[in-house]
C-alpha cells in the first residue's frame, strides 16, 4: 500500500467514520438483557432477569415466563451501572419445564438481543440468543450445540464490529505497516494475543479491573495514532520496526476487554470451549470484515480524481489521536479515588 498517497485520499472518509463508530449507540449495543434460570434441589427455580439501561431509562422489554411457574415472595430489585436485575423464586406447577416456552416482549422496539440460560436439576443445560426476529425458544429436551456455536459467533462479530477502540486500533495499524505480509503477520499476533487473554480471562485464570484495562486499550490507540504521525515525519517508530510485537504486546489488553463484554454476556458452563471459541471467530470475522471494507473503500478512492492539499494527512492521526485521549482521561478519572 502506498501511504503517502493512499492516506491522503481516505482520510476525510475515515475520520468520519471513525466519529460514526465513536457515538454512545454503539458503545451500548452489545450489552444484550439476560434470562437465567435454574432449577433447585428444592424444586424452586432461581430466576435472574437483568436488563439493560440507557442514560437513566431502562429497556421496555418484559420476559413472559412459562405459564406453569408461579412467582413465590417478591422479587428482589438491583440497580448497577448499565443495568437493573431483578431475583425472583419461582414454583414449577407441571412436572418439566420442557417443551415450555419462553417469550421476550418488547424486543422489536429497542432493537437488542436477550441470552437466555437455563439450567434444570438433571444437570441438562439450554442456552439462546432472542432478538427481535426471533423472541421466543421452546425449551427442547436436549441442548443443541450449533445454536450456542452460532449465537456466540454472532456475538463476537457484532462486539468487534460496534467497538470503536478496536476498530481504530486496527484501523492505525494497518496506516503505519506496509505490505501485506507484515500486515497479516501483524494482524495475525493481534489475534494470537487478545485469543490468549481473551480465554485465561473467561476461566478466571487472569483478572484485571475492567476501567484500568479499557483505559489501557485508549492509550493503545494514542500510541499508534503518534506513531502515524512519526512514519508521516520520516521518523522510524518502534511500530513500524516491529510491527507484530507491538501488536501482540497490545492485543493482550484488547483480549481483556473483549473477556470483560463477554462476562457481561454470559457463557453457558455446560459449553465454556465452545461458547469461547465462536466468540472470538466472531471476534475475528468482523474484524477481517472491517480489513476488507478499509481495503475496498482504498481501491475505490484511488480511482477517483481527488487531490486533496498538502495538509489533509494530518486530519485522521490528530482525529484519532485527539478521540482516543479523552478516552483514555475519562477512562482513567473513572477508577480514580474522587
Amino acid at each position: 500500500m502506498n501511504f503517502v498517497s493512499t492516506f491522503r485520499t481516505v482520510c476525510l472518509t475515515m475520520v468520519l467514520l471513525g466519529a460514526y463508530l465513536a457515538t454512545p449507540v454503539h458503545a451500548d449495543e452489545i450489552r444484550p438483557a439476560l434470562l437465567d434460570i435454574k432449577e433447585q434441589s428444592t424444586g424452586l427455580y432461581a430466576v435472574t432477569w437483568k436488563v439493560p439501561t440507557r442514560g437513566n431509562r431502562i429497556l421496555a422489554i418484559t420476559a413472559r415466563l412459562p405459564e406453569s411457574l408461579e412467582r413465590v415472595g417478591a422479587p428482589v430489585i438491583e440497580d448497577i451501572a448499565g443495568s437493573r436485575i431483578e431475583r425472583s423464586t419461582y414454583k414449577n406447577k407441571s412436572e418439566s419445564l420442557v417443551d415450555q416456552t419462553i417469550v421476550i416482549d418488547g424486543l422489536k422496539a429497542v432493537q437488542t438481543d436477550v441470552l437466555l440460560l437455563v439450567q434444570l436439576e438433571d444437570g441438562t443445560q439450554h442456552s439462546a440468543i432472542l432478538r427481535p426476529v426471533a423472541p421466543s425458544f421452546t425449551i427442547p429436551p436436549k441442548a443443541s450445540k450449533l445454536q450456542v456455536a452460532a449465537d456466540y459467533w454472532r456475538m463476537g462479530t457484532i462486539h468487534i464490529l460496534e467497538g470503536a477502540d478496536h476498530l481504530l486500533f486496527v484501523l492505525a495499524l494497518m496506516l503505519i505497516v506496509v505490505g501485506f505480509k507484515a500486515l497479516l503477520k501483524a494482524v495475525t499476533a493481534f489475534t494470537v494475543a487478545h485469543s490468549i487473554t481473551l480465554a485465561l480471562a473467561t476461566l478466571g485464570l487472569v483478572h484485571m479491573p475492567a476501567a484500568p484495562t479499557e483505559a489501557i486499550i485508549a492509550l493503545s490507540i494514542v500510541f499508534l495514532a503518534t506513531e502515524i504521525v512519526h512514519k508521516r515525519n520520516g521518523q522510524v517508530g518502534l511500530t513500524e520496526l516491529y510491527p507484530w510485537i507491538i501488536a501482540f504486546a497490545f492485543g493482550l489488553f484488547h483480549g481483556l476487554g473483549f473477556a470483560g463484554a463477554l462476562s457481561e454476556i454470559g457463557v453457558p458452563q455446560h459449553e465454556v470451549p465452545l461458547a469461547l471459541l465462536m466468540f472470538n471467530v466472531g471476534v475475528e470475522t468482523g474484524q477481517l470484515m472491517f480489513i476488507g471494507a478499509v481495503l475496498a473503500l482504498i481501491a475505490v478512492l484511488k480511482k477517483l480524481p481527488v487531490t486533496p492539499p498538502e495538509s489533509a494527512w494530518q486530519v485522521l492521526p490528530y482525529s484519532i489521536g485527539g478521540l482516543a485521549a479523552f478516552w483514555t482521561i475519562d477512562r482513567v478519572l473513572s477508577f480514580l479515588p474522587m
